[in-house]
């Protein structure tokens, strides 16, 4: 079971004290915007006198100091009323969060979740539009002339039997759209995604005095089929009022201890493919083999041959991994089927990779095909249900978001040079091919501290692992991550 870490909750303001008479946003913001044309101006002719070798004697260093204190001490109270308004709100926000993890959804099945933040942002004030790409909804506040920033928060959960133990752990059975009843769990964190976002939407409506433009909440359904960000563009989400964004962002719990983020720049995740492979025989009594064509050995055969494409075709400098899933064939001990199916997974970090391995797996389909005498009408056939590409993050973009998280986070514990990951996401497919929108995609510690280095001195890599059924967010992880987030937006709207 998860202790929470050290951080405060609502009750514990005592670093936090708010001033009765701290000044309005709109006043201190004319003031920065005159010291700063008041700065401008002075490195201006300080560069003039240089150019004209004038000797004089300037004192304005002394100026120059007093300007960077007053940013300083603007920022630092703009970071101190967020962070009250945060913890101050933890308590709401952890209640969220544990409602969502005991009522999880899988992917387009999320009536519940999507019920819930339309609701919340609704009364926050935003507009908010809902039924995109089936559960999809986003809320949208236009605060005045600004960049569009589209914060994106997944909903769906995993076909995962929890084992936490925790008082508020998942017992649900869901059915999910191919019929089947599964044992389900927030295995990948999302129900800390919507708690953060649900936190975030609250205090950029408090502080809209300290930023301006165009801010929207996309809740997405079904990323863990990676399907569910291409789903709401394909319903036109653009054409019904949603607004092209210039800064799409991410946040995503990971099993790095609390307190420890990991952004860097470029390519940060693989791209993927899912695509399930279904192989058509002549099925027949399990006594008489020889009067078949059995699929479910063909199927086998695949799953084998597959295995070669990446040590025999893909070049060794190159990274590449092909996943067999699950396959699914007959129902009966003594009855061999007509068909059977493999679910196949594929990750890939550029084009080429991926056509090599699609290539491969139809090569080897044939070829299983003519080796068991079928016609070319019975050959397998490949249905493709979902691409997403390598998710990027935007170099400028990440260093300014790390910048001002910096003032949150001790510094070394902001990782940028991590080694790009095999996982996948979806998000980027919000915005793919539109040239206007730059990414950033975080990844939050949410593992205990004290469990986190326990695990490590025990040998392993983490506590826990994305999609394991004792995955968990300490507490403390929620109002962290939405200091996080609303941090991060502050500094993206102000730039």
């Amino acid at each position: 079971m998860a202790t929470n870490s050290g951080i405060a909750f609502a009750g514990d303001h005592s670093g936090f004290k708010m001033r009765s008479n701290m000044p309005s946003f709109a006043s201190i913001r004319v003031l920065f915007d005159k010291l700063k044309m008041t700065l401008q101006k002075t490195q201006l002719a300080i560069r003039m006198l240089l150019n004209q070798k004038i000797r004089m004697k300037i004192r304005v260093l002394p100026f120059l100091i007093l300007i960077l204190l007053v940013m300083t001490h603007l920022h630092a109270q703009t970071n101190e009323q967020l962070k009250h308004l945060v913890y101050a709100d933890s308590l709401r926000l952890v209640e969220i969060y544990k409602d969502l993890h005991q009522n999880p959804e899988p992917g387009f099945m999320e009536v519940r979740t999507s019920g819930i933040i339309a609701k919340e942002l609704k009364l926050l004030g935003y507009e908010v539009i809902t039924g995109i790409g089936k559960t999809g909804l986003v809320g949208i506040y236009k605060n005045g002339v600004g960049p569009t920033v589209m914060y994106r928060a997944d909903m769906d959960c995993n076909s995962v039997k929890e084992i936490t133990g925790l008082p508020y752990a998942s017992t649900k059975i869901m059915k999910k759209q191919d019929g089947t009843e599964t044992p389900v769990m927030h295995a990948c964190g999302h129900d800390a995604h919507v708690s953060w976002m649900l936190g975030v939407a609250k205090i950029m409506m408090t502080l809209k005095n300290n930023w301006k433009g165009t801010l929207v909440f996309l809740a997405q359904p079904a990323e863990e089929l990676l399907t569910g960000a291409q789903a709401m563009v394909d319903d036109s989400m653009y054409a019904k009022g949603v607004p092209v964004p210039d800064y799409l962002l991410g946040l995503h719990t990971t099993t790095l201890p609390l307190g420890t983020i990991d952004n860097g720049a470029g390519i940060r995740m693989s791209g993927s493919d899912q695509l399930d492979v279904t192989f058509y025989g002549i099925g027949g009594h399990g006594a008489r083999p020889e009067d078949t064509k059995d699929p479910i050995v063909m199927a086998c055969n695949a799953v084998m041959q597959y295995q070669t494409i990446i040590s025999r075709s893909i070049a060794a400098q190159d990274v590449a991994v092909l996943t067999v899933g699950a396959m699914s064939a007959g129902t009966d001990n003594n009855v061999i089927p007509a068909t059977a199916t493999l679910k196949v997974n594929l990750r890939w970090f550029n084009e080429q990779t991926r056509n090599t391995l699609l290539d491969g797996i139809k090569r080897i389909n044939e070829g299983i095909a003519v080796a068991n005498g079928l016609s070319k009408e019975q050959y397998p056939t490949i249905k493709m249900k979902g691409k997403v590409f390598p998710l990027e993050n935007n170099a400028a973009l990440t260093n300014k978001i790390n910048t001002a998280l910096g003032a949150i986070i001790t510094p070394a514990n902001i990782l940028t040079n991590t080694p790009a990951s095999m996982g996948a996401e979806d998000f980027q497919n919000l915005v793919k091919g539109n040239y206007k929108t730059t990414c950033n995609y975080i990844n939050v510690g949410i593992a205990n501290p004290a469990v986190y280095v326990k695990a490590k001195e025990e040998g392993k890599k983490a506590p826990f692992f994305l999609h394991a059924n004792n995955y968990q967010v300490d507490l403390g992880g929620i109002p962290l991550g939405t200091e996080i987030r609303a941090t991060a937006l502050i500094a993206i709207f102000n730039n």
